[in-house]
């Protein structure tokens, strides 16, 4: 019994000599982290965001999605709707000939007609609603899209008082976007006066 508990008091003190080592060891070395919001990080490379639609390169307001609804079906907190709408290019329009002139009067000379080959179907979103309180963040629909047209986004600005504040409409925002290309980048800080204007938090479920 006493030799008993003279051990167990020598492997607590050696536990504790362990946790001192290396709370000693860190102590000494530089932080890895900021006083937020007096000190921000230079970069935010590598932070992932709630995800956002991806421009086209030939709209700014369009979306790179194809309507395939792969993001939807890989989800795995199922925080993703879409609608698809299929829009189908006008036909090739029929050619007629014009009859020739001839010596010996106005003879009409049927043309062959051209063949209006099946317009492909483009499926488009008409509408891509994000809830976030549901996002894990797992980057598994930014992964798997075909198109690319889904990207981490770097708001770390954000904060809400209820649920519904983080349930995004991503068509609705990447128009906004679009249309207002001066306003400051996202993950960006705003200063007036050497004063933020933003004030951090976090995601409120």
């Amino acid at each position: 019994m006493f030799f008993s508990t003279i051990r167990k008091t020598i492997k607590g003190l050696w536990s504790l000599g362990v946790g001192l080592k290396v709370t000693s060891v860190n102590f000494f070395r530089p932080p890895v982290t900021v006083h937020y919001p007096r000190q921000v990080v230079p970069s935010l490379e590598g932070y992932r965001g709630h995800v956002e639609l991806v421009p086209s390169a030939e709209d700014p307001g369009a979306s790179r999605c194809i309507g395939c609804g792969a993001c939807v079906r890989i989800c795995p907190g199922a925080c993703i709707s879409i609608k698809v709408s299929h829009k189908r290019p006008h036909l090739a329009p029929k050619k007629t000939g014009k009859p020739p002139d001839h010596d010996q009067g106005h003879f009409l000379i049927p043309m062959p007609k051209a063949r209006a080959l099946p317009g492909i179907a483009r499926r488009s979103p008409t509408s891509f609603k994000l809830n976030y309180n549901y996002c894990s963040l797992c980057g598994l629909c930014v992964e798997t899209c075909p198109a690319g047209a889904l990207a981490f986004s770097s708001n770390i600005y954000l904060a809400g008082y209820t649920r519904n504040e983080f349930k995004y409409d991503l068509l609705a925002r990447l128009e906004y976007r679009a249309r207002d290309k001066s306003r400051p980048a996202e993950g960006s800080r705003v200063q007036d006066n050497g004063r933020d204007n933003h004030s951090g938090g976090l995601r409120c479920l």
